[in-house]
Order: structure tokens, then sequence, then C-alpha cells
């Protein structure tokens, strides 16, 4: 009976080590090169939606509206430095609403570009305020 229990031991814990030895050497993982590559196209992505907010936040129309409603632009655009993840992928999305609006020389913004304005304005400062 002593036998039986040390040869079931053994042959239970050769199972439970087998697997996960087999795992680590099969070819699973992802070359390095596409690693490389996905991590490369977020650092572009991310620089991309920083360049959208920024050129957004230098426009005229949106310092003056920044202006008339007594927020400080320069916090806004430091702000945008310290974005990441969803954040600033949401407000690269605003922002380019707001550029497509204004596209083609519009002198005038109508009250749904401005709200997108003051609501991106806002956002920015909410999440400086939070961090």
């Amino acid at each position: 009976m002593r036998m039986l229990a040390s040869t079931l031991v053994i042959v239970f814990s050769l199972v439970a080590v087998i697997p996960p030895a087999h795992a680590q050497t099969s070819p699973h993982a992802a070359p390095q090169s596409i690693l490389d590559a996905a991590v490369q196209d977020h650092v572009a992505t991310t620089a991309a939606d920083r360049e959208t907010v920024m050129r957004l936040l230098e426009r005229p129309e949106v310092e003056a509206v920044a202006g008339d409603l007594g927020l400080d632009l320069r916090r806004a655009q430091s702000a945008v430095s310290t974005l990441e993840g969803q954040q600033l992928t949401d407000l690269a999305a605003q922002a380019q609403q707001v550029e497509q609006a204004l596209a083609g020389g519009q002198s005038r913004i109508v009250i749904s570009t401005t709200l997108i304005i003051i609501a991106l304005l806002v956002l920015i400062l909410i999440i400086v305020a939070v961090d």
C-alpha cells in the first residue's frame, strides 16, 4: 500500500510539472518585431492625438472662447502632456470635430462648436485637478 501511494504521488507530480514545461516551449509568444511595431504604433497614435488637441488649443477662436470664460489656456495646454489612454483619445476626437467645424475659414463659431470647445477645456482642467 505504501508503494502504491508513493507511485501515485510521483505520477501526479510529473503530470503537474509536464504541462507548464510544455507551455513554456510552445511557440505562442509573438515575435519581438511585432511587439516593437505595436509599441511604436501606440506611441505614434498618442503623439498624433496630443498634436490634434494642441493644434486646436492654439487656434485664435479657442483662445477667444477661453478668454471669455476666464479659463487659463496655458494650464490646459500643459495638461495635455499628462493625458494618456482613453482620455487623450476622447479629447482628440472632440478636437477633431471642432477643427472640422472651423475648417474652411468660418469666421463665426456656431453654438454647438462653442459648447464642444467649452467642454473640451473644462474636461482638461478637471482631469488636471483630479491628478
